[in-house]
């Protein structure tokens, strides 16, 4: 119940708390960004505003507002709301909670929301304690994560559960969070003024993190001298020098086991299979900056030099292979060079998929075709009756080192797999292959099979 007492008490933890938790708002009006997720209309807003919210996971980075909306929903519902730590929480905890929101559902007909923060966090048993009281709706789940909910959730619980996308605030979502912060009574309460350049490196800084940018600002007032009581009046100026004295080093999202992870590493791919230099050295740099294993990198240049370049330029894995062993041997940060210098030569070189598209399609062949015999003339010559074995035409005794010849099995023809691209070496020794075979054809119809049989 809330008391004179309690009310103190929460004025004075207000007081002292961050600049981000004095700013979360209480109510949908106040929730800035997000308009897909909760905006009007949506499933989320309705099912808060009309109170019927069934169990639903909160996906997306931090600083964007799920913890936040777990607090609107526990200051608008008539439900219990109950809290649970996926850090220090264990199943004996979840069991008790679940126990005691059975009991409040059959003697008053109230229902229970349980908040559960980083769920991901719950190990597979922890998750499992859920499944029961959610499938029975003795409680309604929120679970708030930062990853990816279709790995790192029990796939029981997201088939009982809602799954809502939040995305990074866009910069106009977190100027809004930032100018309300400097005027509310709760916030700077009008203390200081904002130099525009000021705002704008916090925007910057946040990168998409509401709570970022609120820290950023209370830090960045705090870098302010103030003038003593009664020597002047008027709010104190936060500049961006302040800023950045406050927040010396700028740190994008990144979480080398997370989805961002992945996604830098992914755009850093197709940079280079897309021949574009700048971008591949600003997602190699998002990567380095944030402490992604070197060798990690070097070996997606290694992979790409084949797959994306191949043999329109077959130095492009020689560089690629040496980039990987002078980062084996010195490391950061001298190696970044060694880095860059690999990924943008695959980078700027012609492309050619033809290696990689050439051995899928006769790993398919090899797996759903017929069985295919080696035709006689190739098959090892040191075994009983291979007298009998057609002859084999030695390339090397004809014109050019090539011979009319089938080297495919019955059912196949040359083509079938390798396509190779108009491009660079490939499509040199491509024409070069083309003029050889119509020479070949050209001498062998002269000499007719007169070629050396070999073992």
């Amino acid at each position: 119940m809330d008391t004179l007492f309690t009310r103190v008490e929460t004025a004075r933890k207000n007081q002292n708390a961050p600049l981000a938790a004095r700013m979360r708002p209480t109510t949908l009006d106040g929730y800035v960004g997000q308009a897909k997720a909760v905006g009007p209309g949506s499933w989320l807003r309705r099912a808060i505003e009309h109170d019927t919210l069934s169990s639903v996971i909160l996906y997306g980075p931090a600083g964007t507002g799920k913890t936040t909306l777990a607090r609107i929903i526990a200051n608008t519902t008539h439900a219990e709301f109950v809290e649970v730590s996926a850090i220090t929480g264990t199943v004996k905890d979840l069991r008790r909670e679940i126990e005691s929101a059975e009991s409040r559902l059959l003697t008053s007909g109230r229902r229970t929301i349980l908040f559960v923060d980083e769920i991901h966090r719950f190990n597979r048993s922890q998750q499992d304690a859920l499944l029961h009281a959610v499938e029975d709706r003795i409680v309604v789940l929120i679970g708030a994560t930062t990853e990816n909910p279709y790995f790192e959730v029990n796939s029981a619980l997201i088939s009982r559960s809602r799954v809502v996308e939040l995305t990074a605030l866009d910069d106009a979502s977190v100027r809004e969070l930032v100018r309300r912060a400097v005027a509310a009574p709760e916030g700077l309460a009008g203390a200081f003024e904002l130099a525009p350049e000021a705002e704008d490196e916090i925007v910057t800084l946040a990168g998409g993190d509401g709570r970022a940018a609120l820290t950023s600002l209370e830090l960045a007032s705090q870098m302010v001298d103030r003038p003593a009581e009664g020597e002047g009046s008027g709010p104190a100026t936060i500049t961006r020098e302040h800023v950045l004295e406050a927040n010396p080093r700028r740190g994008l999202p990144y979480d080398k086991a997370g989805d961002m992870h992945y996604d830098v590493i992914s755009a850093f791919i197709k940079s280079m299979r897309g021949s574009d230099p700048d971008a591949v050295l600003y997602w190699l740099a998002r990567m380095l900056d944030a402490g992604e294993d070197p060798k990690f990198i070097a070996r997606r240049i290694m992979i790409c030099a084949s797959e994306d370049v191949g043999n329109a330029d077959p130095q492009a894995l020689l560089v690629a292979h040496a980039a990987f062993k002078a980062t084996e041997v010195i490391g950061m940060p001298e190696c970044r060079i060694n880095l860059a210098q690999a990924a943008t030569y695959v980078a700027l070189a012609p492309k050619s998929n033809a290696a990689e598209a050439g051995i899928d399609a006769a790993l398919a062949e090899v797996r759903s075709g017929p069985r295919r015999e080696v035709p006689s003339h190739l098959r090892d010559r040191h075994r009983p009756g291979s007298d009998e074995y057609g002859p084999y035409l030695y390339p090397h005794n004809y014109p050019g080192g090539w011979v009319p010849q089938r080297y495919l099995p019955e059912g196949l023809e040359r083509g079938c797999f390798y396509q190779a691209s108009p491009r660079g070496w490939e499509a040199w020794r491509q024409e070069a292959i083309g003029r050889d075979i119509a020479d070949g054809e050209d001498g062998a119809e002269k000499r007719g099979k007169d070629g050396r049989p070999v073992g």
